[in-house]
């Protein structure tokens, strides 16, 4: 591993979080459309069960949606995001109080109800900082960790913009320019995601997992989503709950392309990839 890798900490509601070993991010659902149905969590005993099984498997992090991000999704009121969340997280934060929660939301007066009353300590926003120009501010004033990820457009149509000259060289001027943003707004701890099946098509999310390790330049921790993904299941003509094999073996080389936090659905098998990669010397 990249020296410079292994200095990679995050500051979460004041615990230092190290990243020398890649952490695994466990994904609840709030939300009854979710492109993968298994993953949706619609009562508190679904709640409560997805969470407790991702930390016992090694998750160092929740992250929780309640706005379904997968193409052409329905596009739900902030009012019914906000209540969705709200229902989830007091169960979440009664029963794991310890639990380093991330919030997945690109809209900053959800993202700030969610950072106020109950004090999560990271912000997933899909769209790094570009569908609502006041989340930086938000996650700013209350010193959170903030995932900036790329995209274009919006869920609904951002498969429309799928046109790039150089794909790399594109995604990484915009980290550059949303980053200097956020930390104008005071956010230190940020998260680069490059979105993968987010305004990319099958062909460009395989070149930017090959190149995926241009972006240590950047000198920021890197968080990969691949889970389930159409990339996977379209390739080999599946379906996303039969994509879990394909899942881990693409985690695994985002783990060798740099990765330093995977968001999963399943966190068992890449809490396993984590532990064999750094035991094999086989990280970034």
């Amino acid at each position: 591993m990249d020296t410079l890798e292994k200095k990679f900490t995050l500051c979460c509601n004041g615990k230092i979080i190290s990243l020398e070993e890649p952490k695994i991010m466990g994904i609840v659902n709030a939300t009854p459309d979710s492109f993968y149905s298994q993953s949706r969590c619609n009562s508190e005993k679904e709640i409560i069960e997805k969470t407790q099984k991702h930390l016992s498997e090694g998750a160092t992090f929740i992250d929780l949606g309640a706005f379904s991000t997968r193409p052409g999704c329905e596009n739900i009121p902030q009012e019914e995001e906000i209540r969705r969340l709200d229902f989830a997280l007091k169960i979440i934060t009664d029963n794991f109080p310890q639990a380093i929660i991330s919030v997945d939301t690109f809209r900053s007066k959800v993202a700030e109800f969610c950072l106020d009353k109950y004090g999560v300590a990271i912000i997933n926003d899909i769209s790094g900082g570009m569908l609502d120009e006041k989340i930086f501010e938000t996650v700013g004033k209350y010193h959170a960790a903030y995932i900036l990820m790329h995209m274009k457009g919006n869920p609904q149509n951002m498969q429309q913009f799928c046109d790039y000259q150089d794909i790399i060289a594109e995604i990484t001027d915009f980290f550059i320019r949303q980053s200097k943003k956020a930390e104008a707004m005071g956010i230190n701890d940020i998260i680069l995601d490059p979105g993968f099946g987010f305004a990319k098509n099958l062909d460009q999310n395989y070149l930017l997992m090959s190149q995926m390790d241009s972006f240590k330049i950047l000198q920021k921790p890197i968080l990969v989503g691949i889970s389930r993904k159409s990339m996977l299941f379209k390739l080999l003509n599946i379906t996303p709950e039969e994509a879990l094999e394909a899942t881990t073996a693409l985690n695994t080389i985002a783990l060798n392309k740099g990765a330093n936090i995977l968001r999963v659905h399943e966190v068992k098998p890449a809490y396993q990839a984590v532990k064999i990669c750094s035991k094999a010397n086989f990280l970034g």
